[in-house]
């Protein structure tokens, strides 16, 4: 039988959870006395404007929830506030632990701060390691024949399908090892506003949190799989799982939901499981190409000539375009921190092929708003739609916002609730109300410049102008 440590500290980060967890797992199968630690890192959180965050309440909840999971197994989670490249190493030496565990993190930032992390433990004698955690496979393990990353997703989808196993889908048998959980007394927990952030809406949007949040509409999910792949384009039906803050923050295991995919089958978790394996296909481009998160996947667009308008690009922020569905997607945005996945598509094109603004605007305003927001699924989706990234949307394919909305809501179901000033409008101008006569506009007390916006521009001259800006960056 091996030797043990004696103690060990199992970081937590993105991984707000008890069960399938890698690195908790293996800190518990390597240690007689497992301490556990969250930080509200200070260098992430200074960065963050809102004061009101629905992320930082939503991670809090998901710890409160965490610690208490931990207490009920006779140990805590010791919750610290400042920068985790200080009090880690710091933490690890006040306890005297032999070794740091956590789970991988793809993006700079965090690269950077484990590396960090990392140095400051081994001059201190304390091994550091890290897992892979928040995908099924990461960095270079679904490689091309060459032995390169893919550029293309369909070719990656088919490698990823051809190398999953029960391997790769297991769950980690946690629940086993919990008796190697440090013993000790319940810790305190700073309150949110001791952290300077205070409360948000969370509660009356009626936002599931923690492990018990996942796993609630985890199991709603499962009743409505089988039709996924016909209601999810809706934003008006309940046809997405509405797990992706869970994934972004850990309150589920990536193999829990991979695994139900996978041997549920049927046309509905065949898409679902390849949205998942959209997910690891952008954290293993962010991995090979970190320039992606200031520059264009595709070079020769980092010379596209955006003519960024700041004051349409207010009206964008505010869903006062003039376009009704792009409108009521970034009122839903504002209002809930959630974005129908169709819908992000469709204001992200919106944005830059009929605005002409750069893409890394709209990428930063999601990154504000965002509950579920991750840097790399929020790069690569936004690139794909400015057609700047990697297996995007062609430039010459360009979304048209009235198609749209008529197409995938019909009856503007999804429009009417979050832009009640169309409640009246006929369903046969809804999807362009501009178009509604003078007259009606009047009786219905719609006068569109006045109580509903005009169109911030016309489609079909921005298509024009935008093609043009392609083509003289594709020319180069």
């Amino acid at each position: 039988m091996p030797d043990l440590n004696d103690k060990t500290l199992c970081w937590f980060r993105r991984d707000l959870r008890l069960s399938d967890h890698a690195a908790l797992y293996h800190a518990l199968k390597a240690s007689r006395a497992v301490h556990c630690v969250f930080v509200f890192d200070t260098d992430i959180l200074d960065e963050l404007t809102d004061r009101a965050d629905r992320r930082v309440e939503f991670i809090w909840l998901a710890v409160r929830e965490l610690k208490a999971a931990l207490e009920e197994n006779g140990a805590t989670l010791q919750v610290l506030h400042g920068s985790a490249r200080q009090l880690i190493p710091q933490f690890a030496q006040h306890l005297g632990v032999q070794a740091v565990y956590c789970n991988r993190d793809y993006e700079p930032g965090a690269i950077a701060r484990d590396a960090a992390v990392a140095e400051q433990l081994r001059a201190s004698g304390i091994a550091f390691h890290d897992f892979k955690d928040q995908v099924i496979f990461e960095r270079d393990e679904v490689l091309n024949g060459a032995g390169k990353p893919f550029a293309v997703f369909t070719p990656y989808k088919n490698a990823w399908l051809k190398k999953r196993n029960d391997f790769y889908l297991r769950a980690y048998p946690v629940e086993r090892y919990l008796a190697g959980l440090a013993r000790i007394a319940p810790a305190p927990m700073p309150a949110l506003r001791e952290l300077g952030f205070a409360e948000t809406d969370l509660a009356q949007l009626k936002m599931p949190c923690g492990m018990s949040g996942a796993a609630t509409l985890f199991d709603d999910f499962q009743q409505r799989i089988a039709s996924y792949h016909e209601a999810r384009d809706f934003p008006a039906v309940k046809g997405v799982s509405y797990l992706s803050p869970h994934l972004r923050f850990g309150t589920i295991s990536i193999r829990t939901l991979a695994r139900f995919a996978h041997y549920h089958g049927g046309k509905g978790a065949e898409t679902w499981l390849s949205e998942l394996i959209w997910r690891d296909f952008y954290q293993m481009l962010l991995w090979h190409h970190p320039q992606v998160v200031a520059h264009a996947y595709k070079p020769q667009f980092d010379a596209l000539q955006w003519e960024n308008d700041e004051i349409k690009f207010a009206a964008w922020c505010a869903g006062r375009t003039g376009y009704p569905l792009v409108d009521a997607a970034m009122r839903q945005l504002n209002q809930t921190g959630f974005m129908h996945n169709r819908l992000r598509m469709v204001a992200a094109s919106f944005l830059t092929k009929d605005l002409r603004i750069d893409w890394r605007w709209g990428e930063r305003y999601f990154a504000q708003k965002l509950l579920d927001y991750d840097l790399a699924a929020n790069n690569g989706g936004w690139q794909w739609a400015a057609s700047t990234g990697c297996d995007a949307q062609p430039w010459f394919r360009i979304f048209n916002p009235v198609t749209q909305s008529g197409k995938f809501d019909p009856q503007g179901k999804f429009i009417r609730r979050y832009v009640p000033e169309l409640v009246q409008c006929p369903d046969k101008y809804l999807h362009a109300p501009w178009i509604l006569p003078p007259s009606e506009q009047q009786v219905l007390g719609l006068v569109i410049g006045r109580d509903y916006p005009a169109p911030l521009v016309d489609h079909a001259v921005a298509r024009v102008k935008t093609l043009a800006m392609f083509k003289r960056a594709a020319s180069g």
